[in-house]
């Protein structure tokens, strides 16, 4: 294999050729049971498809008629200072009328429902496959038009606008919101031919296709050989009446958590977590510093942290998996464990009286008195919507002042300080276990100084009583220090068996000598999981290396193209092509750099960071000319910039700007 840093043609050709490519690539279609839909399931399973005919699962996407539509279309108006629409009926079509991408008020018509409380969302249809999820939701609860973010005022040209990519129904939303569903986004033509097997969260997406058990069902008990590779002895992909904790988990994490699919399509249920997704971590942008929630990141995250998931409680302890709903009322669902008879299924958890005055001081049936506003903060999203957080954490008041971190106690007394709620929880707990050195002390500080905190991170990292979620994230705060000491400190952690560990050491090894960090990096490339290879894969790829012996060389090869594949299944994502451009400076490719930032703002024009590179590279390559021009393209995207302007005034543009490229 010659000098991969210099020659890395995957780079080059899914950056810099990333059209031609990715649309002649055609994924590996491994052969697979057929969907049948979940009408098909009722005539057996008459209760269970009662109850989910009135879940959220099945009410999550929809075709729009009068049963499903919940909004007024009666010729009905909502006006705002950036976003205001005209809703009626047309016959038997729902009719939205609002300024579209092209600057000018056009007539949509709704293509479907998203949700159904407490608020519904309308996906309208931009151009032949496109959707688009609309900004003006119906609040299912006031029955009222409201806009979901009342406080942007966003130009049609921004990413963030509701036509826009991250509005965008088939790359953000469709697979959760559907069963077998598979995204086909053609790159050349930039245009998607989406389909699924069903739309809503029907029984398949969770229990797996169901050609093979219909069979199984039509001919009584059959063998594993009769139904399929590595199918149930039912015929399903996965039997979830055996499934351990995990892989039932799992399941439900495909779609309840905060992550980076590695392909374009839902995988198969009982596929393995990590072999489908990237599992974001607890960096600031989503969570607080002590792990709490705080932007939307949909529960898994949440629960990997807590002691409930680790001694093996499960969704279907609390929720039922057909309704969706809670499996009791208020406190009774804590209460099937966290009482004086306890749960035989969970021998060390204490038995104790909860839900009394005397463990909780507050007066019963008072908010208060709920387990949940302790143990399970709320955060309100989209307007209306509010999510708890899973990690069913012990109240901290202590650590706030320390971590900037919230604490359910001011949540409630919101006059009071973090220090009064410390103190009454020492009166009324003084036999409770208060760690000083918990892992969000280090966690804040080190969002402002890593380095400085790398001694606190390593040991969080190698402390195998903390969660996996929480030891990678230790691992993760390390990730721009690129020195051979911490490569040299995160190296055992490569064996660790968690698999967010493992990717977030791999990603430590890019300071390390090459005679080091290669014999290390080299057995990841056969990792259990996928995101571990793709890891492996991309850190190696970085390396300046020019031989290696065939077997390695050919599992690199097959983690490289699961690589490429991954980045393939998300080329309509702006933060893929920022993503590849920073990965060409890495491998001092300037084509490629240029191509993945090229793409970037062109998918949106706000990602200045990607504007900036692109004005650096061709000052790099001394070519003045072009980068006012490209400053001149930032500048008309983003006016008045300060980090554009900056760099203007930096090379001498700040009298006259030239125009613009043409389109």
């Amino acid at each position: 294999m010659r000098d991969i840093m210099r020659r890395f043609e995957l780079l080059t050709a899914v950056v810099a050729g990333v059209m031609t490519l990715m649309a002649g690539f055609v994924l590996a279609k491994p052969e697979t049971p057929q969907y049948v839909g979940s009408e098909a399931c009722i005539g057996c399973h008459a209760k269970y498809s009662a109850d989910w005919k009135q879940s959220h699962h099945a009410l999550a996407w929809n075709k729009p008629d009068d049963k499903h539509v919940l909004g007024n279309f009666a010729d009905a108006e909502f006006k705002s200072p950036d976003l205001s629409a005209k809703f009626r009926k047309n016959g038997s079509q729902f009719i939205i009328e609002t300024l579209g991408r092209n600057g000018k008020t056009q007539e949509f018509k709704v293509h479907s429902t998203a949700g159904v409380a407490p608020l519904q969302q309308y996906l309208l249809e931009v151009e032949k496959g496109r959707l688009q999820s609309f900004d003006l939701a119906w609040d299912a609860v006031k029955n009222k038009w409201y806009h979901l973010y009342p406080d942007q005022k966003l130009d049609v040209s921004d990413g963030l606008h509701w036509t826009g990519p991250y509005k965008n129904w088939n790359a953000r939303c469709a697979e959760c919101h559907a069963t077998g569903f598979q995204k086909a986004y053609n790159v050349r033509d930039r245009k998607y031919e989406s389909r699924q097997a069903e739309m809503g969260v029907g029984c398949e997406a969770c229990h797996g296709p169901g050609e093979r058990h219909v069979a199984w069902a039509g001919k009584g008990p059959s063998s594993r050989a009769t139904t399929g590779q590595g199918a149930s002895d039912k015929g399903f992909t996965i039997d979830l009446s055996e499934a351990g904790a995990e892989r039932e988990i799992q399941v439900c994490a495909a779609c309840h958590s905060r992550r980076e699919a590695l392909t374009d399509r839902s995988p198969l249920p009982g596929t393995a977590f990590h072999d489908s997704y990237q599992l974001g971590l607890l960096r600031p942008e989503l969570y607080h510093a002590d792990g709490s929630i705080l932007e939307e990141v949909y529960v898994y995250g949440s629960f990997l942290q807590s002691k409930m998931y680790a001694r093996g409680v499960r969704c279907s302890d609390c929720h039922d998996p057909h309704s969706a709903g809670l499996k009791a009322d208020g406190n009774a669902v804590c209460t099937q464990c966290h009482s004086s008879a306890g749960n035989m299924r969970f021998p060390t958890l204490k038995k104790a009286e909860y839900d009394s005055p005397a463990h909780h001081f507050h007066q019963s049936d008072s908010r208060g008195a709920k387990c949940v506003s302790c143990h399970m903060i709320e955060r309100v999203y989209m307007g209306i919507d509010g999510r708890r957080d899973h990690s069913f954490r012990v109240p901290r008041p202590d650590l706030s002042e320390k971590t900037g971190a919230p604490d359910a106690c001011t949540d409630c007394h919101e006059k009071r300080s973090p220090a009064w709620a410390a103190d009454e929880i020492a009166k009324r707990h003084p036999a409770g276990q208060r760690d000083p050195n918990h892992f969000s002390v280090a966690f804040a500080r080190a969002r402002e100084n890593p380095a400085a905190q790398m001694s606190a991170l390593f040991a969080i990292a190698n402390d195998r009583q903390n969660a996996g979620i929480i030891r990678a994230t230790a691992l993760d705060f390390l990730r721009s220090l690129t020195t051979p000491e911490v490569a040299n400190r995160s190296a055992a952690l490569l064996g660790d068996t968690n698999p967010m560990v493992r990717s977030a050491a791999l990603r430590l090894q890019r300071g390390g000598r090459l005679a080091d960090v290669v014999p290390r990096i080299l057995p990841l490339l056969e990792d259990r999981y996928k995101s571990v290879r793709i890891n492996a894969a991309l850190v190696l790829s970085s390396m300046p290396i020019a031989h290696l012996p065939t077997k390695t060389a050919t599992a690199f090869r097959a983690a490289q193209r699961e690589w490429q594949s991954s980045l393939m299944s998300r080329a309509d994502f702006p933060e893929t092509h920022l993503q590849l451009g920073g990965f060409g400076l890495t491998v001092r490719d300037l084509r490629a750099a240029e191509g993945g930032f090229r793409e970037a703002v062109r998918q949106d024009p706000q990602l200045v960071d990607a504007w900036r590179m692109l004005v650096e590279i061709d000052l790099a390559r001394r070519n003045v000319a072009g980068a006012a021009r490209t400053l001149a393209e930032a500048l008309a995207a983003n006016p008045e910039n300060t980090t554009l302007m900056s760099m203007s005034e930096r090379i001498g543009l700040s009298e006259k700007r030239p125009e613009p490229r043409p389109q």
